[in-house]
């Protein structure tokens, strides 16, 4: 037992169970023979595994587990590429010791299962196929990984040595590579390297430019190291009074490309992590809305402006576009990357407060690409009363997703398409954008 553990501690304790279902969250469920719930690291649907106790004790409602020992493994397994992957090992990937195809459709029914319990939709009833689509060129065979990853960020050990955190702690994996990092970022060097007091590295390699960035978070009272890495590189630090990002130097920004458009994104602000995200969602948004010259939009949690870029190209000089993002560096960054479009405006806010400051009453069409935990009811039940012809919801995250649907039914909006992507290979996160239309009303 660990040591401080309580002494109600299951924590080392192992059972022998069978594997249950995929559950949200990159773990399977599975049932000790005395009833206890286990949600299992490292497993698969069907395997019988040894299954060792890594959080809980006598009166948690579930325990968390490690699969240490495969006892009948799934025609789905396959040993983990990366070195620094298995149990108490890196918490950044949690499915390397599945196939590819597998994976998908383990998110594909993780959605499912979200969809059903949560919104009370099966998946046609949500217009969706069912299947969780590849980006393009990540369909790679068993044993390869796709090299994804635009934006690492490595925690620091207390030597100095740049790492990934363990799952569900705060411990550092150390690692020379990471498997999933894309190759701007690999090439930075940053494993190879000491950082001094510094508590983390964020290495950044934007996929629509030559464009390297790394922010340093420094420990309480530490000095910034002198940064040399493999590439040239523009340097940030994290301010320890006030979290604000501010420039050593090099740009504060690196340049994205997507749909045509150059995008600025300042001060390691949001963009979509993976190299062919951008486009393959602002693809799917505008096939679903299938906007109109002329249209009034709204782009809501807009980041630095790629929806409302998309619908401003595509709504012409009698349209209009109204974004409203609530980080202040987002939102300048916004105006500036769509300055060229008098028929666009983007207002600092958080949503539920601005939008109703606009005074808008009647729109169009709707965008929102909310963060992890959903819009929410009250900025459902308000979208809800503007006469949308369409709504597109991009999700990162399938419960939040299914708990909005539920609200937007509620409110008289039904989904007409559903798309899954795996844009996150090898991690159990999946996009989704769903497309919403009002609900006929019955005769």
């Amino acid at each position: 037992m660990p040591k401080n553990a309580p002494e109600s501690s299951l924590v080392g304790e192992e059972y022998e169970v069978e594997v249950g279902p995929v559950a949200h969250g990159g773990h399977c469920i599975a049932r000790t023979e005395e009833g206890r719930v286990l949600f299992v690291r490292h497993a698969l649907p069907g395997e019988r595994v040894v299954a060792r106790v890594t959080e809980g004790d006598e009166t948690s409602r579930f325990l968390r587990a490690d699969a240490v020992t495969v006892l009948d493994a799934s025609k789905d397994r396959i040993e983990a590429p990366c070195p620094y992957a298995g149990p108490g090992r890196c918490g950044g990937c949690d499915w390397q010791h599945a196939k590819p195809g597998a994976q998908r459709r383990l998110k594909g029914e993780v959605v499912a299962e979200q969809l059903r319990h949560l919104a009370g939709l099966t998946p046609e009833e949500a217009g969706w196929d069912g299947t969780v689509v590849p980006a393009e060129g990540d369909k790679l065979p068993a044993g390869e990984v796709p090299q994804w990853r635009t934006r690492v960020q490595y925690a620091v050990d207390a030597s100095g040595r740049a790492g990934l955190r363990r799952h569900r702690s705060h411990e550092v994996e150390p690692i020379d590579h990471c498997m999933i990092a894309a190759e701007g970022v690999s090439e930075l060097g940053v494993e190879k390297r000491q950082w001094p007091g510094m508590a983390s590295v964020e290495a950044i390699a934007a996929s629509g430019s030559q464009d390297r960035q790394v922010i340093l978070t420094p420990r309480p009272g530490a000095r910034l190291p002198l940064v040399e890495l493999d590439k040239p590189v523009s340097v940030l630090r994290v301010e320890e009074k006030d979290g604000g990002v501010h420039r050593v130097h090099g740009r504060p920004f690196v340049r994205e490309r997507a749909d045509d458009r150059t995008y600025r994104v300042g001060n390691g602000g949001f963009w979509q992590v993976h190299p062919k995200a951008a486009d393959t969602l602002v693809r799917a948004v505008m096939q679903g809305l299938l906007p109109r010259k002329g249209d009034t939009a709204l782009d809501l949690y807009c980041g630095v402006g790629l929806f409302a870029g998309a619908l401003a190209d595509r709504v012409g000089d009698k349209g209009a576009v109204l974004g409203i993002e609530s980080g202040k560096r987002a939102v300048e960054d916004a105006r500036h990357n769509l300055q060229g479009f008098d028929r666009v405006r983007i207002e600092q806010g958080k949503v539920d407060q601005a939008l109703p400051r606009t005074g808008i009453t009647e729109v169009d069409l709707i965008v929102l690409d909310p963060p992890r935990a959903g819009a929410g009811k009250q900025t459902v039940r308000h979208l809800s009363t503007l006469g949308a012809r369409r709504i597109a919801y991009v999700a990162c995250d399938p419960a939040a997703l299914a708990r909005d649907l539920a609200y937007f039914r509620e409110a008289g909006y039904k989904p007409r398409t559903l798309r899954a992507f795996d844009l996150f290979p090898m991690t159990h996160h999946v996009e989704c954008v769903a497309i919403l239309e009002p609900a006929k009303k019955d005769a």
